[in-house]
């Protein structure tokens, strides 16, 4: 038997952004794409607008924790011109993407079809460069590492069979970012009673160790009631993430808290951003929580490598 270390503790602020910090009226703020910019802590967040509608807009911290300045308008929105978009946009992830020299934007674009995924492009997060509609519906999840492998970027993402209605992990690779290879599976949502039996979905982009790709993900137990969302972590490897070499066998964070245990989704701590302090050895995830506010748990970036190569290796 294993048990998991406490590898991520929460800000005592928690939680950092509500829809009460916003410039302009708005039901809630959560799932947030996080990056560095220019010595910024940038939030790419989810928005949901009083419609039900949700839209993507930029909020900035010196430290990450404090003194967040939110933009006054929205940088992504939805397009009801746009089969893909007209229901809104949702869950962001960001990536730095080395061989770009800019930012990429992976989201979830809402429309009568179901969810697809959207790539942006962006130098400063004032404006943005559409890529357009990347997957067909349904797919979510999207989550692009931040440099190419032997000629290719790696987009991670969580099509939904129509035969199976399995969620699971995927892998497609791109030269262009516009058009993508066929699915390969990366990790499989585990069987039986585990916390994330029901469906799995990749976090935010990958960082890159010498002992391979650390991702955090999102497992969902579904209950009588309720489902519940929590966090684990992985290892994939360098050279082929579609192997993975360390999976976490328990969360290593989960709703616990009043804000993450009630809101308009309960139970709910569903990792989307991931900033590394190199100075600091410091790990910061960014979540949402019950969605409805934002979220943040860091941990020692050592610490948190350290203790998944110490897992036992995964046969998959």
């Amino acid at each position: 038997m294993h048990f998991d270390a406490e590898l991520f503790h929460r800000e005592a602020t928690n939680p950092l952004l509500t829809a009460g910090d916003w410039p302009y009226p708005i039901n809630s703020v959560f799932n947030p794409g996080a990056c560095l910019h220019n010595g910024d802590t940038v939030l790419v967040c989810r928005v949901e607008d009083r419609r039900g509608i949700s839209h993507l807009t930029v909020a900035r911290s010196k430290d990450g924790r404090t003194n967040w300045v939110v933009d006054g308008k929205p940088l992504i929105a939805d397009d009801p011109t746009d089969a893909h978009s007209c229901w809104g946009v949702e869950d962001p992830r960001v990536t730095y993407v080395q061989e770009l020299g800019a930012y990429v934007i992976a989201y979830t674009a809402y429309g009568p079809g179901g969810p697809c995924v959207g790539l942006a492009r962006t130098e400063d997060f004032l404006t943005v460069e559409s890529l357009g509609v990347v997957m067909p519906p349904e797919d979510k999840n999207a989550s692009l590492l931040p440099r190419m492998i032997d000629g290719h970027y790696v987009l991670f993402h969580r099509p939904v069979s129509v035969l199976s209605a399995r969620a699971d992990v995927w892998l497609s690779k791109s030269t262009d970012l516009r058009s993508w290879t066929t699915p390969d599976p990366v990790m499989q949502a585990r069987s039986g009673p585990w916390w994330d039996a029901t469906r799995i979905g990749m976090g935010p982009p990958p960082i890159e160790t010498p002992h391979g790709w650390l991702a955090v993900y999102h497992g969902v137990k579904a209950m009588v009631a309720t489902s519940i969302y929590r966090v684990g972590l992985v290892m994939l490897d360098l050279d082929d993430p579609t192997k993975v070499i360390r999976r976490t066998p328990s969360w290593v964070l989960g709703p616990d808290t009043d804000y993450e245990r009630v809101g308009d989704v309960p139970n709910v701590v569903f990792p989307s951003g991931l900033v590394l302090d190199e100075t600091t050895d410091e790990l910061r995830l960014y979540y949402g929580a019950a969605d409805l506010t934002v979220g943040m748990a860091s941990a020692r970036f050592s610490e948190v490598v350290d203790y998944l190569i110490s897992l036992p290796a995964e046969d998959e």
